[in-house]
């Protein structure tokens, strides 16, 4: 059997599809700015100490590009150059299907979100299987230049921005648990202590014991660096109100 291979104008053919270079460099552009109007929304975000950071916003942000991209030049091989419809496409929607995914997909992210010890975990895993979905459109459409450099950026970011984890997305996250005799001493203790540790309480709870008259506090404190064992320890010390306590950490 004789095998003919294309050669190297029908293949960069294949890989460019219905849109040519110039137009491939402009969406690439378009996806790059994406990203940085996602960054600069999420560092603000990630300021005010929200569970969405930078790296869950410029993946979304990226992710609505490239579906919105899609959905405006992934169907131009649907007519041939008289405008006419190419064959067996006649009536057909592939709009449709697509904007299914899109919308369908966001089931799936729901299920990897949840919370725990005071804290919204799996934002960005939800993000990324988004941005995948929106991957797989620009493929499957055809536009392979645009999908692959869309994979190429989110593995980039995710590497880099999870290795090297800047600003307040780089902030510790203790909870914290203390059992009283004294409650109304303690809430000024406590108070005064978390100016000196210079950290930010994300959210407190505290519940009366009526059968003691014991006091318990729950609280999730972030800032800079953990709260180490030695400052609980000095903490503790000070405070003959203080029956027990605890201190975990945990990683956004």
């Amino acid at each position: 059997m004789n095998m003919h291979l294309p050669d190297a104008l029908t293949i960069r053919d294949m890989f460019l599809g219905n849109l040519d270079l110039q137009q491939n460099i402009d969406f690439c552009l378009r996806l790059l700015l994406a990203c940085i109007c996602g960054a600069s929304i999420g560092v603000e975000r990630s300021r005010h100490f929200k569970e969405a950071g930078v790296r869950t916003h410029v993946i979304v942000c990226m992710g609505a590009a490239l579906a919105m991209i899609v959905s405006k030049y992934g169907f131009v091989d649907l007519t041939l150059a008289d405008g006419s419809p190419f064959p067996g496409t006649r009536g057909a929607d592939p709009a449709r299907v697509a904007a299914q995914v899109v919308s369908g997909i966001s089931f799936l992210g729901a299920g990897v979100i949840f919370k725990r010890e005071g804290l919204v975990r799996g934002l960005t895993t939800a993000a990324g299987i988004w941005v995948t979905a929106a991957i797989g459109l620009a493929v499957g459409s055809g536009m392979l230049v645009i999908g692959l450099f869309a994979a190429l950026v989110v593995c980039v970011l995710q590497i880099l921005m999870h290795k090297f984890i800047f600003g307040p997305d780089a902030y510790a996250t203790n909870q914290l648990h203390f059992t009283v005799k004294n409650g109304y001493e303690f809430n000024h203790a406590l108070t005064k202590q978390l100016e000196e540790w210079d950290g930010t309480v994300l959210e407190s709870a505290f519940s009366r014991n009526q059968e003691d008259g014991t006091t318990d506090y729950d609280l999730t404190v972030r800032r800079r660096k953990e709260i180490s064992y030695a400052e609980m320890k000095e903490f503790i010390a000070k405070h003959e109100e203080i029956i027990s306590a605890t201190n975990s950490s945990a990683k956004k």
